[in-house]
């Protein structure tokens, strides 16, 4: 726990200094989300029906914005050498990495959410619903997100490799928690979609930080 601490405080002071590692993933989603209602025009059905894919395609590309340089810096700096030639315990410093990231790129997504539904023409079910996958989403994303920063740490062109590993693995996410969104805007129960989404996070959260400390070792031995 002294660790994550550590590491946790650390990269938040990191953020403080250097603001567009968080501020460009959230005016990006803001930037989709606004040209796509410009874009359709004045057709709130339209923009409702198509709401849930708008909200969280841009959520995905917004946390993939940032993933890349999630381990690059420390990687550069020599930072994670130092940790594995210590051997000091990396699963706190892995963990750290991905708290901050969602806090710093999924969190100001769920306090912009009422915006989001004011864009849309959402109704307040479906906003919920928009709350809730979020909620249990985010978390997912920046967990794979992770993992693939992990896995593309040494390469040269990182970012398209590491979109090309994990947009697949997004792909069941969508599918879900689009269909969460679309059951509540017609009325329907969505607690089932739900329930998927908190089972591939919990399954993910367990597997994926202890994929992402293989993939660090890896790299940098």
């Amino acid at each position: 726990m002294v660790m994550f601490k550590a590491a946790f405080v650390r990269e938040w002071r990191l953020l403080a200094r250097q603001k567009a590692d968080w501020l460009n993933p959230l005016m990006f989603f803001v930037i989709v989300l606004t040209l796509f209602p410009l874009g359709v025009g004045a057709k709130p059905n339209l923009l409702a029906e198509i709401a849930p894919g708008i909200v969280w395609i841009a959520a995905l590309l917004s946390v993939l914005l940032g993933a890349e340089r999630l381990f690059k810096e420390d990687f550069r700096q020599g930072t994670l050498e130092q940790l594995v030639a210590a051997r000091d315990p990396l699963f706190p410093y892995v963990l750290a990495k991905i708290s901050s990231s969602w806090c710093s790129t999924a969190l100001p997504l769920l306090l912009i959410s009422p915006l989001i539904a004011l864009l849309l023409g959402l109704s307040t079910a479906a906003w919920q619903a928009i709350v809730l996958s979020l909620l249990l989403g985010t978390p997912l994303l920046n967990l794979l997100a992770a993992l693939g920063a992990a896995l593309t740490l040494s390469a040269d062109k990182g970012g398209i490799l590491l979109a090309l590993l994990i947009l697949p693995l997004y792909i069941p996410l969508l599918i879900f928690a689009s269909a969460a969104v679309d059951n509540a805007t017609l009325g329907l129960d969505y607690s089932a979609q739900l329930a998927v989404l908190a089972a591939m996070l919990c399954l993910a959260a367990a597997l994926v930080p202890l994929a992402v400390l293989k993939a660090l070792r890896l790299n940098v031995g």
